[in-house]
């Protein structure tokens, strides 16, 4: 089967190609997926989707309507911000309406006991599925656990966006018995809490997590609702309810610290696609018309020349014309046209700046398109990305900063976005009680995501550190049924049927299968997983990734 990554990286030492596919399968796709209805990534739906789009920005129509309402409070501030210097990049606006402090989505809810997950929330991830998604995450940290020497102490688990704490209330929970494929588990699917000797192990778990509402959830879900939660200068400290672990609340992952001797085992569950990324277009400039930068655009210095040449302008983000509507705007028929109108439009930059300088030649995939693409292409980049593969990178595998005499560790990404090499594009998305809409409607209320470049989080961490590899990525489905979904979920399905009725098993039956599928849009195909592991020259495959256990 083709790999999963472009030829470039493919052919590169620590780049492993993916595991053969198992057998498709198909049923019907559900809505309330993270990603929406539509998984859409070419360039002519860009064009239809974003008509509004312009090439100049309309600072003037704040001056015209200063009593404008705004949908938000956050839309206003970014109004405000965007009157004084002028408009700002696409991933400055989904930094704000994410994390900041006032109406971030995640960090300063506006709405009385909000719940972005779940059926009363936005969306509904993986882990509120099913809770075999989790445990058989856990049984894949044991198992490079088992292949790296079965280490007695240093072990970490660390987690980034934790969302409510269920994966990992799922990875340390102790699991009742279940027939698996895996050789290992033949009779006993069991977490980690089921094998004292690498609980034993656990010196700390960490999680990353910028909500304070969040991090309570989590507190809660795994240490109990009585138990204190400290402060101190790392972060927020309390005791789990397994094994009296300790767990370390941090709001980036660099505060966690980095010593040779750990052996972190990673998680990063729909983690990446919320990180904001630059988004740039390709354009063709006559010599004549080749003008420095502007004074508003935070531009580079000049970028005349004396031929035609082929130059990236980023998209940036500016208000809409006041007194707009969904029919003005051409608002989607693929967004509901249930939310007020867009705040704000994406408009093309009319010359350099200093990201679309650097950021599309930071990368030989991306330096390509001007070749195989031409005018007209689009690309999305995300600094945040490469900055964490380059971190979970330098944990496992050591790096100039950080040496490490012996790799050990793993990291896991399961996401959605392109698994075989291609670069996103167009893959900014508005989600809001489960239904698509404008990714620019009520900014704070409306949560963003964005296709994940798997190839991008390949490169940046081999090129982190020479000791670690890459494996995949590989379906989602493929990946859970070679884990053994399958079986395990046989076993409770049995077991609610018996206990609570059949509704109930049929019910834990339809939730496997709606991991797995393989149908358009479905989560078995949509959604990737990806490992980093320490570089063993390709010679072992991680389980779910066509290895075997290594015990």
């Amino acid at each position: 089967m083709k790999s999963a990554v472009p030829r470039a990286l493919r052919n590169a030492r620590r780049i492993v190609p993916r595991a053969p596919s198992t057998k498709s399968l198909s049923s019907s796709t559900l809505p309330c997926l993270r990603l929406g209805n539509n998984h859409l990534t070419n360039t002519a739906i860009f064009l239809s989707q974003h008509r509004n789009f312009s090439a100049t920005t309309r600072l003037q129509d704040i001056d015209e309507d200063k009593d404008r309402k705004w949908s938000t409070p956050l839309a206003k501030q970014l109004a405000a911000a965007i009157e004084l210097t002028g408009p700002i990049p696409l991933a400055s606006f989904m930094r704000m309406c994410l994390t900041s402090d006032i109406g971030g989505y995640y960090t300063g809810a506006i709405e009385k006991d909000r719940d972005q997950f779940g059926l009363k929330g936005d969306f509904v991830t993986s882990p509120e599925i099913s809770q075999v998604f989790g445990e058989l995450i856990g049984v894949w940290f044991l198992t490079e656990w088992l292949a790296q020497g079965r280490q007695t102490k240093g072990v970490e688990l660390i987690e980034v966006g934790p969302g409510r704490g269920t994966l990992m209330d799922d990875v340390l929970r102790v699991c009742t018995a279940m027939s698996s494929r895996i050789d290992l588990i033949a009779n006993s699917c069991q977490t980690i809490q089921s094998f004292p000797a690498m609980a034993n192990s656990i010196d700390a778990i960490y999680m990353v997590e910028a909500s304070p509402e969040l991090r309570v959830a989590q507190k809660n879900l795994l240490c109990g609702e009585d138990a204190p939660m400290t402060e101190s200068k790392v972060g927020y400290h309390s005791v789990c309810k397994y094994n009296a672990l300790p767990i370390v609340w941090t709001e980036t992952i660099k505060s966690i610290p980095i010593a040779a001797e750990k052996m972190p085992f990673i998680v990063a569950h729909e983690f990446f696609d919320a990180l904001p990324i630059h988004a740039f277009e390709l354009v063709s400039v006559p010599a004549s018309k080749s003008a420095p930068p502007s004074s508003t655009d935070n531009s580079s210095p000049s970028t005349k020349t004396t031929t035609p040449t082929l130059q990236w302008r980023e998209m940036l983000v500016s208000p809409t014309p006041p007194g707009s509507t969904h029919e003005s705007l051409n608002t989607p028929a693929t967004q509901s046209r249930e939310t007020p109108p867009p705040d704000f439009q994406l408009t093309r930059a009319t010359s350099s700046t200093r990201h679309s300088l650097y950021l599309p030649e930071s990368s030989a995939r991306f330096r390509a398109l001007k070749s195989t693409v031409g005018p007209g292409a689009l690309l999305e980049v995300c600094p945040d990305a490469s900055l964490y593969a380059s971190d979970f990178a330098a944990r496992i595998g050591g790096s100039p900063q950080h040496p490490k005499s012996k790799p050990s560790g793993a990291a896991l990404i399961l996401d959605y976005g392109p698994g075989d090499g291609t670069i996103p594009t167009n893959s900014l998305r508005g989600i809001r009680k489960h239904r698509r809409v404008s990714p620019f409607a009520e900014p704070g209320l409306t949560d963003l995501s964005v296709d994940v470049d798997f190839a991008g989080i390949a490169e940046s961490a081999t090129r982190a550190s020479e000791g670690v590899e890459v494996h995949g990525p590989i379906a989602q489905g493929d990946f859970l049924e070679l884990m053994g979904i399958k079986q395990r979920a046989e076993v409770l399905a049995k077991r609610a049927s018996a206990q609570k009725g059949e509704e109930a098993g049929r019910g834990v039956e339809k939730a496997w299968k709606r991991l797995v599928d393989r149908g358009p849009g479905g989560m078995g195909k949509v959604y990737q997983a990806l490992a980093i592991l320490p570089e063993n020259e390709g010679r072992r495959r991680p389980v779910g990734f066509g290895g075997d256990v290594v015990q």
